[in-house]
């Protein structure tokens, strides 16, 4: 049992059928948020707890990194290993207003979007809430550094596992954890509509970012697969209701992918289909990965598009490059086993 995995109230009942104080919950939730696995570490816990029947097999279990890479910009890569053979990447990034990691909530992908790495293998599993939270400890103790700022955007749809992801949010946040702002949570999914409507009822606070990459519904089924259950104009009108719901803005994810969604007719749909939204666009050149045959769209047309969209009213940003050298940018992500 995971102490890793579990929530505040769960771990306090836990703790409370064994005949012990409420406050030691709060105790093992703290030092388990700070990656403290060994009893003998947790200096106000004493030994005698441990020996409780009621609380054998509780423990804090994090991920072990396999394999640490740092690109020639800063941004780190982890090969996560775990327990069950499966292994997750996870990417370090750091910026002015602090670090950032993205994590991975799946081991693999079934969303099977024609570009992306992280589905390459289909999907293995779902991650725990745990497994997530593993992810930020072991990368924190793997650089030495305090992150601010959490996406899950890495491997995996985390709407595919919702249950699990919304169980991360809690327990990350929670006061007597972690604390981590709601704010600086971002959640990114490639359109599972009933989930986008349940997010911005449990979690207004939390950035929502959407994996658009096509402005024309017929072009989006042919490199995203969830868009033929879920067509382009629903998904549009989901994120309407989740802004005059939460009155947050959304964030729309738009890869360019040389000749398949880069030119003046792409871009004209695109402003179109956006207009009058409370939004922003993240434009991002294609990284490119090995096995597939699409290109990049050039950083120049990147450009084009976000002063073209910022004309027309709509904001728009060109995404900063980051971990190509490593494999470690959007959509090169991927999950493996720990004889990777």
């Amino acid at each position: 049992m995971n102490i890793l995995d579990l929530e505040y109230a769960e771990l306090e009942k836990i703790i409370k059928e064994a005949g012990l104080p409420g406050f030691r919950a709060g105790q093992l939730f703290s030092w388990a948020q700070k990656g403290v696995a060994k009893p003998e570490d947790m200096t106000n816990v004493p030994k005698s707890l441990w020996e409780k029947p009621e609380l054998d097999g509780l423990s804090v279990e994090l991920p072990e990194v396999l394999k640490a890479q740092r690109s020639a910009d800063g941004t780190g890569k982890c090969l996560l290993g775990l327990k069950d053979g499966n292994a997750v990447e996870a990417v370090f990034m750091k910026y002015k207003y602090g670090n950032s990691i993205c994590i991975s909530s799946q081991a693999g992908c079934r969303m099977g979007c024609a570009f992306c790495a992280s589905g390459m293998n289909g999907l293995e599993r779902d991650l725990t809430a745990g497994e997530m939270l593993g992810q930020i400890l072991a990368v924190e103790e793997e650089t030495g550094e305090k992150i601010s700022h959490v996406v899950v955007m890495g491997t995996g749809e985390p709407f595919d596992n919702y249950e699990n992801l919304a169980k991360f949010i809690r327990i990350i946040n929670h006061s007597k954890g972690r604390n981590l702002g709601m704010r600086n949570i971002t959640v990114s999914t490639c359109g599972l509509i009933p989930m986008i409507d349940r997010f911005g009822d449990d979690f207004p606070q939390v950035n929502l970012a959407i994996s658009l990459h096509a402005s024309d519904s017929k072009e989006r089924s042919e490199i995203m697969p969830v868009n033929k259950a879920y067509p382009l104009d629903g998904l549009i009108e989901a994120c309407k209701r989740y802004t005059e719901k939460t009155g947050r803005r959304i964030t729309f994810e738009y890869t360019l992918i040389k000749g398949v969604n880069d030119d003046r007719k792409h871009l004209d749909k695109l402003a179109t289909l956006l207009k009058g939204m409370l939004c922003h666009v993240n434009i991002i050149p294609l990284n490119e990965v090995k096995e597939k045959e699409y290109q990049a769209g050039s950083r120049e047309r990147a450009e084009e598009f976000k002063e073209a969209l910022e004309k027309r009213g709509i904001p728009a940003t060109v995404r900063r490059e980051l971990g190509s050298d490593i494999d470690a940018a959007c959509g090169q992500l991927r999950s493996g086993s720990r004889s990777k």
